[in-house]
Order: C-alpha cells, then structure tokens, then sequence
C-alpha cells in the first residue's frame, strides 16, 4: 500500500462531532432562531442578557416582604407524538408553560421565571425556533420571564424528527398568603374553571383508542368537533394558562385554595387540596365535557372510572372559596373570559373527592 493511499484511509477513518450527529452550527442557529422569542417575555426583574451561563433574576421585590420560593417542573408527555406525526410545533411550547406555571399559583405563587430544555435527535433550527416561540407565548401569557434554557442533540438515542421538552418554573408568594389545604373549611364553595379541551394528560391512552384501537386518521375531519376540524387540531389544541385568572381572583377575593386538574383527573387533584378531615362532592351534572371526551371514551371503549382517573373532563382548575366570596370571583373570571361555574361544596362527615350525579348532555 502505498503511503498516499494510507494518508487518505486515515483521514476517511476520523471521527468528528459532526460525524456522530451532532450539528454544532445548527444548534447555534437554533438559538439565535429562538432570541427574539425570548426577548418578548422579559419582567423588569431579569439581569443580563440571553447567553451566559445562568439566567439572572432580581428578587428585590417590593410587595413581598415575607416571600417564599415555590418551584415547579414538568413536561408535555407523549402529547409530543401528535405534533411530531403532524408536523406542528408551534403549540406545546405553551402546554409546556401551562403545566409548570399552574401548578406554581395553586399555592398563590405568582410565576416569576423559567427555564427549558429541548433534547431533540436532530437539531432542526426552524423546528426548534417554532417549539421556542411557544413556550415564549406561554410565558408571556402567564406573566413569567423566560431566562434561559438547553438544547440538547442527542443522535442514537432520539430520532432525527424526535424531541421532548421540559422546563422548571419559580414564582413567589408572600408567607402569610399562603394557600393549601390548611385554610379550606366545611362550607366552601368549589368553582370550576373549563379546560381547553385534553390539555397535557392522558395522551398514551388518547393514542392507543383512537389511533390505535380506533384506526382514526390525525388529518381526517371529525364531524362531532365542529365543520372543518380535523382530529389532529383537536388533539394539538393548547392547554389554558390559568395563571393570571387565578392571581387575579386572589387579588379580587378570599381564596382557600385552588387545583390544578392534570393527570389523575378531578378525584386525583382536588383531593391534594383537602384536609383530611373533609370532603368535596362534585356535581358532574353541573357541566358538559367537550365532544373530545365522548369521543375518546366510544372509540375506544373506555369505562367511566377509568376516563375520571385519566382526564379532566371539561374542568382544567379549580377554586375553594368561601360561599360569601362566590359571586365576586365568578365575575372576576368572567371578565377574563374564563368559563366557570359552582360544581361543589365541602363538607364534613367523610374525606377525599366524591363525584356525583350524572354529566350534562351537550
């Protein structure tokens, strides 16, 4: 062999970064794709600019003179696998937001800042700059500042077109406003506040009925979802950011406690807001579930235990307010433009979540 030809072997036989999969360049694109996203989310409190190690936040905070931290991480879930198969990013960055933030004000927090990360098989820039620009409209709709984050390639381990995020919140509540289940009395009042449709939970069950068990098509109209709605954009629809609703009902109104109702369904969550010597009847005949439930729940032949424990069902918060406090924050969320409604009442002589009557027909 001759010593040019060995040259040239050598050369084909060296590995590089890029040669593993990881596109340093493109990730560099990502990030200056996703700076102006993020600018649009800045509080008055953020240090510093996009870009350094650690994302800065002052916590000279006048109005809270005994504050407290409240921290709060989650992800999307299997969510990701719809917008994935469609090709839509835009929209789980704010289900991303949705599920850390409204956690942070179930104990009175109000969100302060967060932070994400992006592990994708391939960094794609536009695709990245699409999942970014949601997760900054949902700090802006909750009123947080985004101050940093991580993209991560991980080619081997993730698919080229495979991603997941998930991203840690802090907000801040002054001590003595604490809310929780120590200031929730016999006698409250339970308001329901409508989800948005699935919001971010359930969606390993969601796949295996309707796609599947039930063979549906994601781009293929549904007729009980309204004219031209495809399965697809029903499935995508965001969550609802209830932050601001609820900060501005405390404001506005003597709060006990909220739940935020995620995965384990309304007898899953409302219960963690309790204590343990009462109980909550629900009233399921004071609410219709979207259509979207009924569908889940026929194609793939669900019970309805089974859907209550798994889903929300229509209802994507909750309040407990005193009864004397119902009328003020049912206007307070109707200005806001947030469907609500009395669907129970605390009571002593037993514990936990007891659901009751039958759902309204829509």
């Amino acid at each position: 062999m001759s010593s040019s030809s060995s040259k040239t072997e050598d050369k084909q036989k060296k590995v590089s970064y890029a040669s593993a999969g990881v596109d340093i360049d493109a990730g560099d694109r990502a990030v200056e794709a996703l700076k102006p996203s993020i600018r649009k989310t800045t509080r008055p409190e953020v240090v510093g600019g996009i870009g350094g190690f650690a994302g800065l936040f002052s916590l000279d905070v006048e109005k809270y003179r005994k504050p407290l931290l409240a921290s709060s991480t989650d992800g999307v879930g299997t969510k990701l696998v719809i917008a994935q198969r469609l090709d839509i990013h835009d929209t789980v960055g704010i289900d991303l937001v949705a599920m850390v933030v409204d956690d942070l004000v179930v104990c009175g927090a109000e969100p302060l800042f967060l932070l994400d990360y992006i592990a994708c098989g391939q960094v794609v820039p536009e695709r990245i700059a699409d999942i970014g620009a949601g997760i900054a409209d949902g700090c802006r709709y909750a009123g947080c500042a985004l101050v940093g984050g991580e993209i991560a390639e991980h080619p081997g381990v993730l698919g080229a077109d495979e991603y997941d995020v998930s991203a840690t919140g802090i907000g801040i509540v002054e001590t003595d406003d604490l809310l929780g289940p120590d200031r929730v009395q016999a006698g409250d009042v339970v308001i329901a506040m409508a989800s948005s449709g699935l919001h971010s939970n359930g969606f390993s069950l969601v796949r295996q009925a309707l796609l599947n068990h039930g063979g549906m098509n994601l781009k293929s109209e549904v007729a009980e979802f309204g004219r031209q709605r495809t399965l697809g954009e029903e499935l995508l629809t965001p969550t609802h950011i209830y932050a601001k609703d609820c900060l501005e009902v405390i404001k506005e109104c003597e709060v006990h406690a909220f739940s935020h109702i995620t995965g384990g369904g309304i007898p899953g969550n409302l219960v963690r807001s309790l204590p343990d010597h009462l109980q909550v009847e629900v009233d399921r005949s004071t609410w219709s579930p979207q259509p979207v439930f009924d569908v889940v729940q026929k194609v793939g032949a669900i019970e309805d235990v089974e859907m209550e424990r798994t889903f929300n069902m229509g209802v994507g918060m909750m309040a407990i307010v005193p009864p004397d406090q119902v009328d003020r924050a049912l206007a307070v969320l109707t200005t806001r433009h947030v469907n609500s409604w009395v669907a129970g009442e605390v009571t002593e002589g037993g514990s936990g979540v007891k659901m009751v009557g039958e759902y309204k027909k829509a």
